[in-house]
């Protein structure tokens, strides 16, 4: 039987951290292993107990993106889902660009709760469907704005790197499959991301599997089960 998905929730209203540590105690494969209300409990707690999944809401006491940018640099393993009441832009865009890997709102359902939490832990980014449509729109139109799409053409390896991170794969992973270095995957990323003139590695996904339908539909494309 595969280990269990160790997950912590750091939210400063008792009603919310309740809400979706009930909605995670309803399966086989997640057990919630800490709680907390304050930046400072959450990087405490990733750096004691080293969850593979932390839910963290942004308006903390202590800041709550000050603690997922440290917790990002000091326990890279511990996968950041931000669980917010949040629509902005500029927060997602703050989320994805310190290294969160979702964007939950509160008012998501148990089953959307619970798909994130799996699709993050499985190594896919998740974004909730409405923002990750508003950001595919922008990123769009900045693309038809832009004279012949103002991007470069990707090289095939460039192309074949992002595609398979496109799939939810990690660096480590990519790497391994076409038997190159963890340095060389991310030297290709840092190019892809200048070519398609985006900001971060979700924006990157968005854009190509925009550019070539022939690229399964993003894990948050459609919460399930």
């Amino acid at each position: 039987m595969p280990s269990q998905i160790r997950a912590a929730i750091v939210d400063d209203h008792p009603m919310i951290r309740d809400g979706v540590a009930l909605a995670l105690a309803n399966t086989r494969d997640i057990s919630v292993v800490a709680d907390g209300s304050t930046g400072a409990e959450a990087m405490s707690i990733a750096q004691r107990l080293l969850p593979d999944i932390m839910l963290l809401d942004i308006n903390l006491p202590g800041g709550g993106f000050e603690a997922a940018t440290a917790i990002v640099r000091r326990t890279p393993t511990v996968r950041i889902i931000i669980l917010t009441a949040s629509e902005r832009d500029a927060d997602l865009a703050t989320a994805l660009n310190l290294g969160a890997s979702g964007y939950l709102l509160k008012g998501s359902s148990a089953s959307e709760i619970v798909h994130a939490v799996r699709s993050v832990f499985k190594g896919s980014s998740y974004v909730t469907p409405v923002l990750a449509a508003r950001m595919l729109k922008k990123l769009s139109k900045r693309a038809s704005a832009a004279t012949d799409d103002g991007t470069e053409e990707l090289t095939k390896r460039e192309a074949k790197v992002i595609a398979l991170v496109a799939r939810g794969m990690t660096n480590k992973d990519v790497a391994n499959g076409l038997n190159l270095s963890v340095k060389t995957i991310k030297h290709h990323m840092t190019n892809i991301m200048q070519k398609l003139q985006v900001k971060n590695r979700l924006e990157a996904v968005l854009k190509f599997r925009d550019m070539d339908n022939s690229v399964e539909p993003l894990s948050f494309a459609a919460p399930h089960r």
